[in-house]
């Protein structure tokens, strides 16, 4: 079950839009006051100094949240999330090892949303049926072709030439694309008073610095060798229909895969769903295992 989402000692309005105004205001540290703040937390329990190491990154949690938002899970669920790792990180921050507490609280806040994305899959819940499946696969592609990327709302113009090049209904457009885009656009104002600022101001600046680049390049291999190793839980027949079902772009239907596996449409499906719970057990061994190696 999701936790609380605002964090009550910093007062923040439960709207997203307020929130992320509310982080915003609170001060970026320079590095030796990180490191004089990371010592007395350490050293000294001052809890002033763990939450100003807490509340100056609640941007870095916000902007790292948002990298999960095509998961069709609420946002504020995946900042609460974000959040709890980040207090996770400087519980364990070391200063003296000579690393930003930015690089190292970055590890621990993607590491509790992912557990939490692993934890619902909610995800593979939103489609049913091979034509639900392929809009769920290719709607953000199709969006990207038409410009339309950005838009939390489809026009109805935009939604008839999408349900038209993937084959499913406009109805089926408008509730997948409802459910992938989160609870709020990033184009959306700050205030309702006309102004021109929008939330994505208010993040943290996508000019990631090189540490940060070659950490999420770490982490995207992590995840396809995380991904690679969980598949090896499987037997030869389970992992092909695994991968026709969950993996490629064009899922196969069940009909096809029966005929191909010579057994009934329905063992066809219990074998997919065998197979799922298989990999989503054995990714979450590997996110326990590799949460447990951190705190060592």
């Amino acid at each position: 079950m999701a936790r609380t989402f605002p964090l009550t000692s910093t007062g923040v309005d439960p709207s997203l839009s307020r929130y992320f105004e509310e982080v915003r205001r609170f001060p970026v540290l320079r590095p030796q006051e990180e490191f004089r703040l990371a010592k007395l937390w350490r050293e000294h329990h001052d809890r002033d100094a763990a939450h100003r190491l807490v509340t100056s990154h609640l941007r870095l949690v916000a902007k790292l949240a948002m990298g999960f938002r095509g998961y069709g899970l609420p946002i504020s669920d995946v900042i609460s999330e974000g959040n709890i790792g980040l207090m996770q990180a400087v519980k364990r921050f070391e200063p003296e090892k000579g690393f930003r507490f930015s690089t190292y609280a970055m590890w621990w806040i993607k590491a509790a949303i992912q557990e939490y994305v692993m934890a619902s899959w909610s995800l593979v819940k939103l489609g049913t049926t091979p034509k639900q499946k392929r809009l769920f696969y290719n709607l953000r592609k199709v969006k990207l072709q038409i410009s339309a990327h950005h838009e939390s709302e489809l026009g109805a113009g935009q939604t008839t030439t999408i349900a038209r090049r993937l084959g499913v209904d406009e109805q089926d457009v408008v509730d997948m694309n409802c459910r992938l885009s989160g609870d709020i656009s990033l184009n959306a104002p700050i205030r309702d008073d006309g102004g021109t600022a929008e939330l994505q101001e208010s993040l943290v600046s996508d000019d990631d610095s090189q540490e940060n680049i070659l950490a999420e390049r770490d982490e995207i291999e992590a995840r396809r060798r995380m991904l690679v190793e969980a598949l090896a839980v499987l037997n030869e027949r389970e992992r092909r229909i695994f991968e026709a079902r969950r993996l490629d772009e064009n899922p196969k239907a069940f009909e096809a895969l029966s005929k191909q596996f010579h057994v009934s449409r329905e063992r066809v499906r219990q074998i997919e769903a065998r197979a799922f719970e298989k990999v989503k057990q054995s990714i979450r061994d590997r996110i326990s295992a590799t949460s447990q190696k951190r705190t060592s």
